[in-house]
Parts: structure tokens; sequence; C-alpha cells
């Protein structure tokens, strides 16, 4: 199952505010052995995110949209998910009920506005303030704060996918000395070709022209445990046997 995620807001790509949910969902579900895909960071702007969300509303994807689902001005995350699924706005009558419990006869005219979601919605609960999130199919709009975000991503998971589970993946990683990209390219394609179950990576560390030193590979290979463990012995037996030290 592919799972992303939108960031929304212009104060995180202007940098007045620092992103904490995209580590955050990686966490929650590592904790299921599940890995996030893909993340996208938009900014305020009602019809970049409406192209942003059609796209994705055309995958099976799912997906968690952090942020614009106020009421103000600058909150465009529900009307533009109207925009892409083609449908109106509409108030929901559950959503109702969470306002008018927390805030009374307060929640009109305008607190209410807050929950007027693509038609067809379901509500996600908010242990904070009873403000809702929503969903629609497998996508799932919750606010910009993290205290009231992730409790309620959590609930999500543990809601709609609680048999979306995977064994838990590892990462092995060694480096080798006096290793260039260049020379090892080959054999890098050859251990992908050969382990197509298990990622690669290929970190180079930097060279400082001040203080030279011999060029190192950190190498890296993330999947479930025995595949990462006979890929590791290829690749370390295969860089031996050119005379490569590793660490």
């Amino acid at each position: 199952m592919t799972i992303g995620a939108f960031i929304i807001g212009d104060e995180i790509l202007s940098g007045r505010r620092k992103d904490a949910h995209m580590a955050k969902l990686i966490e929650m579900l590592a904790a299921r052995g599940l890995e996030l895909s893909w993340c996208h960071y938009l900014g305020d702007d009602r019809e970049r995110q409406a192209d942003a969300y059609r796209r994705s509303f055309a995958t099976s994807d799912i997906v968690f949209s952090f942020g614009g689902i106020g009421a103000t001005p600058d909150d465009h995350s529900r009307q533009a998910a109207a925009m892409a699924l083609g449908v109106p706005l509409a108030m929901h009558p559950e959503g109702i009920k969470e306002l008018e419990a927390q805030f009374g006869a307060e929640a009109w005219p305008n607190r209410v506005k807050m929950v007027e979601y693509p038609q067809g919605a379901r509500i996600i609960p908010n242990p904070i303030n009873r403000v809702p999130g929503f969903s629609v199919g497998t996508h799932h709009f919750v606010p910009g704060f993290p205290n009231m975000a992730w409790p309620m991503v959590e609930w999500v998971l543990n809601h709609d996918y609680p048999d979306l589970r995977a064994a838990s993946k590892m990462t092995r990683s060694f480096l080798c000395h006096d290793a260039r990209e260049s020379v090892l390219l080959g054999l890098m394609e050859t251990f992908v070709a050969r382990f197509p179950e298990v990622r690669f990576s290929s970190l180079p560390h930097s060279i400082d022209p001040v203080n030279p030193k011999p060029p190192v590979i950190e190498f890296g290979v993330t999947g479930h445990a025995e595949a990462v463990e006979t890929a590791v012995d290829w690749l370390r037996s295969e860089l031996l046997k050119g005379g490569y030290r590793l660490d």
C-alpha cells in the first residue's frame, strides 16, 4: 500500500515554522512496519492544492494532508478537496454536534464553517478541542497543529486501517574505503538487479578540498531481515574480492 502526505502552509515554505509532521508520520508508520512513499509541501494556494489533490485522488494511495482546514481566508484545504472531487461543500451533521458540544451557541455563525466538508466526507475526531478533521475515501485531512494532528492520524490508522501492518524492516550500512561511485557503478547495478526485494543506497562522503582524504562510500541496504542479510553478505563479498577495505 502506497502512503503519501501533503503538508500545507506558506509558513512552512517561508521558514517561519519548521515542519515536524513528516518525521512524526514516518515514526507512526514505522511502528506498523509501514513506510511513507512520498511527501509534498504546498503553500496556501487553492488552485495548486486542488491540482495536487486531483492527482492523488486518482490513485489508490492512502494520503494524509496536514493543515489548511480552518475557516480563515488563508485556509483552502476543504475547498480545494471539494474542487478536486467535483462536489460541493456541505455542513456535516456530526461535525456540527461536535462543535456545539464544545462551544455551545458560540459555534454559530463562524465556527461551524470549519465543518463544511466535501459532500460525503467522514469526520475524524479531534481529542483536543473537538473540531474534527475529515476523510474522503483514503484521503485524510487534519489540522496543522501537531498536538491535534498526530492523535488524529493515529486514530485514522487504528480505526480505518487496523490490519494494515507489515513485517518490520531493518537497515544495515557499512563503509567502503578508497571507493569511487564511478568505478563501482557496474557492481551496484548488478546488486540492484540481483536483489530487487531490498532498497539500496550509496552515499559518498563529502570531499574536503583543504584536507583531502581517500574517498569513502557508505552503502545501505533496507528490507526484511533475512533478505537484507543475504544481500549485504553478497555485496561485502564482492567488494572484498575487489580489494576494498570495509567497516
